[in-house]
C-alpha cells in the first residue's frame, strides 16, 4: 500500500533530502506554531514564529484518516514540525484525545516532543503502541531557558523520563541539535547522557545544528559573542545544502564522535540525524521508532475490536 495524505496525517516529507535516514512514516501535527519558542528551530522557516494553535477540527479529520488514509503497518509521529505538548495542552488536551483514537485503533505511535507534559499522559501510552522521544540540549538551566524559552526545566524532562519508563513505556532522548561553542563540549554532553542514561532512556540520536537565516539571526542576536564564529563556521568554511547552512564534515564528526564514545559507555544505543554518516548508526532506526512498543494489532476498518481486546 502506498503512503499518502489524509486530512490531518500526512506523509513525513523530509524536503527530498539525500541524508535523511528516516524510515517510510506518517507525521501528525495537532497544533500549528509551537509556543516553545526554540532559537534555533528550523520549522520557523516555513510555519513562522508564533505560539501553539489548535489544528481546526483535528478529531473529527483523524477520524476520517483513521478509517481510510492510514497504513497500521507504518507508525505516526506527533510531531515533526509543531510539538505536541506546548503549554497550552495543559488545558486544551488536545493531543491526549489524539492519543487516545490513535491508541484505541491500535495504532503505532511515536511522540517527538521537549516537554514533561508527555508524562501526564502515561496512563494511555503505557497500554499501547507507543515511544516516547524527548530533546534534551542541555542539563544547564541557564543556557536552557536562553535557547529554549518556552519549554520546561530540563530537571523536569529527566523526571518525565523517569515515570514514563517506570510505568514501561519506552523512552529515547534527542541530544539535538549540538551547537557550537555553547553544548558542544564533553562535559555538557556527558551530563546529558549519564542523565538520561540513569533515568532509564535506552536511545539517543543527535546532530549538529544546521543554520537558516532566521534561527541564526536569532542565535546570534541572543548571543552577539558568537556573531563571528558563527559566521566564519557556516558561511565561509560550511556549506549551503538542501536548505541550511552545514559545517564542515570534519567538524561535524568530531563533534557527534564525542556523543557516540559517550552513549557506547553509557550502552546507549546511537543515532545521527540528517549527517549523511551512516557509519555511526548502532540503533536500529534513526528516529527511535524501533522502541515503540506492541502490545495490540491495529484495528481493522469498520470498528472490529483489536486483538488486545479479544483477549480480555
Amino acid at each position: 500500500m502506498r503512503l499518502r495524505d489524509g486530512k490531518i496525517v500526512r506523509v513525513f516529507d523530509p524536503w527530498k533530502s539525500p541524508l535523511c535516514t528516516c524510515p517510510p512514516k506518517y507525521s501528525l501535527q495537532p497544533y500549528t506554531g509551537c509556543s516553545h519558542f526554540c532559537l534555533y528551530c528550523y520549522a520557523t522557516a516555513y510555519i513562522g514564529r508564533k505560539p501553539s494553535t489548535p489544528k481546526q477540527r483535528a478529531l473529527e479529520r483523524l477520524k476520517y484518516d483513521i478509517e481510510h488514509i492510514i497504513d497500521p503497518n507504518y507508525h505516526i509521529d506527533l510531531s515533526t514540525s509543531s510539538d505536541p505538548y506546548p503549554p497550552e495542552e495543559a488545558e486544551l488536551r488536545l493531543t491526549r484525545k489524539i492519543l487516545e483514537l490513535l491508541i484505541a485503533h491500535g495504532l503505532k505511535v511515536l511522540i517527538v516532543t521537549k516537554s514533561s507534559l508527555v508524562a501526564r499522559d502515561v496512563d494511555i501510552l503505557s497500554r499501547g503502541n507507543a515511544a516516547v522521544t524527548i530533546t534534551i540540549t542541555t542539563l544547564d538551566k541557564s543556557l536552557a531557558k536562553l535557547i529554549e524559552p518556552g519549554a520546561p526545566p530540563p530537571e523536569e524532562r529527566v523526571k518525565a523520563i523517569e515515570k514514563l519508563v517506570a510505568n514501561n513505556v519506552p523512552v529515547g532522548v534527542r541530544l539535538d541539535p549540538i551547537l557550537p561553542y555553547l553544548n558542544d563540549d564533553r562535559e555538557s554532553i556527558r551530563n546529558v547522557l549519564e542523565a538520561i542514561a540513569s533515568a532509564g532512556a535506552r536511545f539517543v540520536v543527535t546532530s549538529t545544528y544546521k543554520a537558516r537565516p532566521d534561527n541564526l539571526r536569532r542565535l546570534v542576536s541572543m548571543f552577539p559573542e558568537l556573531e563571528e564564529k558563527y559566521y566564519r563556521l557556516y558561511k565561509v568554511e560550511g556549506k549551503w545544502q538542501y536548505g541550511y547552512w552545514y559545517l564542515r564534515t570534519d567538524l561535524r564528526r568530531k563533534m557527534l564522535e564525542l556523543v557516540r564514545q559517550e552513549a557506547s559507555r553509557l550502552g546507549l544505543q546511537f543515532a545521527v540525524c540528517r549527517e549523511g554518516f551512516k557509519d555511526m548508526l548502532t540503533a536500529p532506526s534513526c528516529d527511535g521508532s524501533h522502541l515503540i512498543a506492541r502490545r495490540m494489532r491495529p484495528r481493522k476498518r469498520g470498528g472490529l475490536l483489536s486483538w488486545l481486546e479479544k483477549k480480555k
